[in-house]
C-alpha cells in the first residue's frame, strides 16, 4: 500500500468532503479575478490539476489499459460532462453575478438525486430529499435576496437577456456537473482514484483543448498573473476540490457529495468577506444558514438510512 493508500484509508469522507468544499469555494473568485477567456481557464486548471496527478500515476498503467469498453465510455462521458461543466459555468460568470452563477450552478443535487434513483438503484429517503430540498432553497435565498449589480437585486438581472443567458448556463453547467457526479460514482466502486481521475481528467483537457482551438483563442500569450490564477485554480478547486470529491465518492452517496457542495455558496460569500471586504447582506447570511442546515439533515438521514 502507497503512502497516498494509507493516507486514504485514515481519511473520514465527511471531513475530506469538508476540505473540498472549502476548496471549490475559491473557485468563482479566482475565475473572476482572471481576464483570460472562459474556455482557456477551464483548459489551464484542469491541464494543470492533471499534471499534479501524474507523479502518483506509477503503476496504474495496467489499471488503465485493462479497462472495459463499458468503463472506458462511462470514462469519457465523465470527461466530457466535466469540460461542458466548466465551459459553462466559466461562460456564465462573464454574464450573470457570483452569486447568482454559483448558487444556480450548484442546483445539481437535484438532478443528482433523481439520477442516482433511476440509474444507479442509490435509496433516497424522504429525510434525504427534504435535506436537499432546504440546501437548494437557501441557495436560492442567497442569491435572490441581495442587491447586486449596482443595486438591483440579482432576481431583477432575470428579466435582462444577458443575465439570463448567464443563469441558463449555470443551470447547463449543474446539468453537466450531475452527469459527472453519477458517471463517477458509478465507477469508483470499481476503479482507483488515480486511473480514474487520470482517464477522465485527461478526456476533460482534451474536450477542453479542441474547444478553445475552435474558438480561436491564444494558449500562451498572457501575463505572468494570470498563470498564477491558472495555477491557483488547479491547486485549490481543482486538486483539493474535485479530485477530493472524486475519492468520496467511492465512500460515500452522490446525492450527499452533491449536496454537500452546496456549501460553495457559503464558503464563497466568507471568501468574498475576507479577500473583497464585501459585507454579506441579511439575505445571504439568512440563506448561508439555511444550506447549512440542508446539509446537516442530509448527512444526518445518510447515517440513519
Amino acid at each position: 500500500m502507497s503512502g497516498l493508500d494509507r493516507l486514504a484509508a485514515r481519511t473520514n469522507p465527511m471531513a475530506a468532503l469538508a476540505v473540498a468544499v472549502v476548496a471549490v469555494s475559491t473557485s468563482a473568485i479566482l475565475v473572476e479575478a482572471s481576464s483570460a477567456p472562459s474556455l482557456v481557464k477551464a483548459f489551464y486548471r484542469v491541464l494543470f490539476t492533471t499534471a499534479c496527478i501524474l507523479p502518483f500515476a506509477r503503476g496504474h498503467a495496467g489499471t488503465v489499459r485493462s479497462l472495459g469498453s463499458r468503463d472506458a465510455a462511462v470514462a469519457i462521458v465523465s470527461g466530457v460532462a466535466l469540460a461542458v461543466h466548466f465551459a459553462a459555468w466559466f461562460e456564465s460568470l462573464n454574464w450573470t453575478s457570483v452569486a447568482a452563477s454559483v448558487t444556480l450552478v450548484q442546483t445539481q443535487p437535484l438532478f443528482v438525486a433523481l439520477g442516482a434513483a433511476l440509474l444507479l438503484g442509490e435509496r433516497l429517503t424522504r429525510r434525504m430529499l427534504a435535506g436537499i430540498l432546504v440546501a437548494v432553497a437557501g441557495a436560492a435565498v442567497m442569491a435572490l435576496g441581495d442587491p447586486v449589480l449596482g443595486g438591483a437585486s440579482v432576481l431583477s438581472t432575470f428579466l435582462g437577456s444577458g443575465a439570463l443567458y448567464g443563469d441558463l448556463l449555470a443551470v447547463a453547467g449543474a446539468l453537466a456537473a450531475s452527469v459527472y457526479v453519477l458517471a463517477g460514482r458509478s465507477l469508483r466502486q470499481r476503479i482507483a482514484l488515480v486511473p480514474y481521475t487520470l482517464v477522465v481528467y485527461s478526456v476533460c483537457t482534451l474536450t477542453l483543448l479542441a474547444l478553445v482551438l475552435a474558438a480561436g483563442h491564444p494558449l500562451f500569450a498572457y501575463p505572468r498573473g494570470e498563470w498564477v490564477l491558472f495555477a491557483a485554480m488547479a491547486l485549490g478547486p481543482g486538486l483539493f476540490g474535485h479530485t477530493v470529491v472524486n475519492w468520496a465518492l467511492e465512500h460515500v452517496e452522490s446525492s450527499v457529495v452533491s449536496v454537500t457542495l452546496l456549501g460553495e455558496p457559503v464558503g464563497s460569500t466568507l471568501l468574498a468577506l475576507l479577500v473583497f471586504t464585501e459585507v454579506p447582506g441579511a439575505a445571504t447570511v439568512a440563506g448561508g444558514a439555511v444550506v447549512l442546515a440542508g446539509i446537516i439533515a442530509t448527512a444526518r438521514a445518510r447515517q440513519r438510512s
